[in-house]
């Protein structure tokens, strides 16, 4: 692989527009690995589920959004909120329903409980992705206590570097651009262990290579990690200009 851009580059310091680069989010575009290889399993067999309701419990930028994801799209999934008078459990009556960052957005903890119930009754599912497991959410109602006990909870670790690897190099994909292995292993040495660290540091990179017209090198990523905070020592004394807090 070599450190070249296929898309043209304008030279000069600018701003180049803000373009979103959606990454593929698809099945194919999943990248497996034996982190993740229990939650894609679980995805994969649905509606075969061992229970109605299956958690998904994993730090920030693990995975868990894609699959979601992916699950949805399968399953024709309604993306749901159950807070107090949403009445989400008539959706969960006519099919299967997402839920995502449980722990974070939190809940009305009897409408979830009345949506775990419907989806009991009428034979659907219930997907719902969690920073933490359901073990350490503050419920205080016993009747969904024990219903989250009963939910299948599959654990999603911090990815690894050959992962974050592959990650990185896809995201410079789906930008149309080619970067060298060297860079690659250099940010992912440097950087936190997280796909949503991986996201921000493609976009950064790519944001700058463009506004200064050049092309993406050891340099420029050690700016970026710098103005990441992601640079813990490693930047060999060759990271450029102050550093930023992300927007």
């Amino acid at each position: 692989m070599t450190d070249t851009n296929e898309r043209p580059r304008r030279k000069g310091e600018q701003l180049p527009l803000h373009f979103t680069h959606d990454a593929a989010r698809g099945r194919d575009d999943l990248l497996v690995s034996a982190r993740l290889a229990a939650a894609v399993s679980v995805v994969d067999e649905w509606p075969n589920w061992p229970s109605p309701v299956v958690i998904l419990a994993g730090p920030v930028g693990s995975g868990k959004s894609h699959l979601a994801h992916i699950w949805r799209e399968r399953a024709g999934a309604a993306e749901i909120h159950p807070l107090a008078g949403s009445n989400v459990s008539q959706i969960a009556s006519a099919g299967p329903v997402l839920f995502e960052d449980a722990d974070r957005r939190g809940f009305d903890e009897t409408e979830l409980f009345h949506v775990i119930n419907a989806v009991r009754q009428h034979g659907h599912t219930l997907l719902m992705t969690s920073r933490q497991w359901p073990a350490s959410w503050e419920v205080a109602l016993p009747d969904l206590r024990s219903r989250l006990k009963a939910a299948t909870v599959v654990e999603i670790g911090e990815p690894d570097e050959e992962l974050l690897a592959q990650v990185i190099v896809k995201l410079f994909a789906d930008r149309q651009l080619n970067i060298d292995d060297k860079i690659v292993g250099y940010i992912v040495n440097r950087m936190e262990r997280s796909l949503e660290t991986a996201q921000r540091v493609v976009d950064q990179l790519d944001r700058l290579a463009l506004a200064r017209g050049v092309r993406i090198n050891r340099n420029l990523a050690a700016e970026v990690l710098e103005r990441l905070g992601q640079a813990d020592g490693g930047a060999d004394g060759d990271a450029q200009g102050d550093a930023e807090g992300d927007d």
